[in-house]
């Protein structure tokens, strides 16, 4: 009798041991790319690098999800509702301190890095015949500034807070993404949308193509006034968009890729070198990636790296 009690425990234990590691390997073999609103730079971006992903790893089940991007993005990893992100570096930096005001109740000690990829730029635009040529303009104006708690409208309250200016002092504030920012734009509704995004993005190359626009300068003194490292001083070249003549400054933030500690070295291992070798891939996708460069991977990264990916940068000799 006890031999046959021996038996079955050891039979239940080896069953319950199948389950778990089957689903260990189903959890592994199921990578979500986690993205951003579908007329952003993060969504086609997302959907080539899981095309990437899914050709240099076979066995896993790529997905791609739409989402209000780095804010959300980030604490789904924490959550473990996602095995890869596109995040913006000033909210990375702040989901790990854990900063309430910007959207994480509490340090978010899961994350872990992958890669440093493009940077965003934060792009501030207005209706040309809203008669907007500096930032001081903006005021009493109408504005959409992204997503609400979205990385993008993290952004636009650094940035007009270093110009001095809150949103009590416009018109009007809306917390919209991209494409209904710009629809709101042609039909007069709002005067300026501000968007961080890569150079180019679709949603202000539409407007651009819609209506003539101005795109406002953020000179370099005011990103100074934001006592922040992660926002740059950068410029928007010449006719990065329609009837935009002049090189404009403007601020850049390096943008990142990011897993959770809950992803095995060999998936993360796996997703790393996907990205390495797949840019012609995404740059296809989106003009954005041409910046991608290996040689600036690991810049400003403000997570501890994951396992996986260092192993992946000790072998093609990025880390010693």
């Amino acid at each position: 009798m006890h031999a046959r009690i021996r038996l079955f425990a050891a039979t239940a234990a080896l069953a319950a041991a199948a389950v778990t590691s089957t689903f260990a390997l189903a959890a592994d073999n199921f990578i979500n790319v986690l993205t951003g609103g579908t007329s952003g730079v993060y969504y086609p971006l997302g959907v080539a690098l899981a095309n990437a992903i899914g050709k240099a790893m076979p066995a896993a089940k790529t997905s791609v999800q739409a989402t209000k991007a780095s804010v959300e993005n980030l604490n789904l990893l924490q959550a473990g509702r996602g095995e890869i992100a596109f995040t913006l570096g000033d909210s990375l930096s702040d989901a790990w301190k854990g900063n309430e005001d910007a959207g994480f109740k509490t340090p978010l000690k899961k994350l872990r890095g992958i890669a440093a990829i493009y940077p965003n730029y934060i792009q501030i635009v207005a209706r040309a015949d809203a008669g907007i040529k500096t930032l001081a303009d903006l005021k009493g104006k109408k504005i959409s500034v992204g997503a609400p708690k979205s990385g993008t409208e993290i952004n636009a309250r650094v940035i007009l807070a270093a110009a001095g200016l809150t949103y009590k002092d416009f018109a009007k504030v809306e917390y919209l993404p991209f494409g209904e920012s710009v629809e709101l734009m042609k039909n007069r509704q709002i005067d300026i949308t501000l968007q961080s995004a890569g150079l180019g993005v679709s949603a202000l190359r539409d407007l651009a193509t819609s209506m003539d626009i101005v795109v406002v300068a953020i000179p370099a003194d005011v990103v100074k006034k934001t006592n922040d490292p992660a926002y740059l001083p950068a410029t928007i070249p010449a006719n990065t968009y329609r009837g935009q003549t002049a090189d404009v400054p403007a601020v850049a933030i390096q943008n990142y890729l990011v897993t959770h500690e809950g992803v095995s070295t060999d998936t993360a291992y796996g997703m790393t070198k996907a990205l390495w070798t797949s840019l012609d891939q995404l740059a296809a996708a989106h003009s954005a990636a041409k910046s991608i460069d290996l040689k600036k991977a690991l810049e400003g990264m403000p997570v501890p790296l994951h396992p996986g990916a260092e192993k992946y940068y000790k072998e093609v000799g990025l880390i010693k």
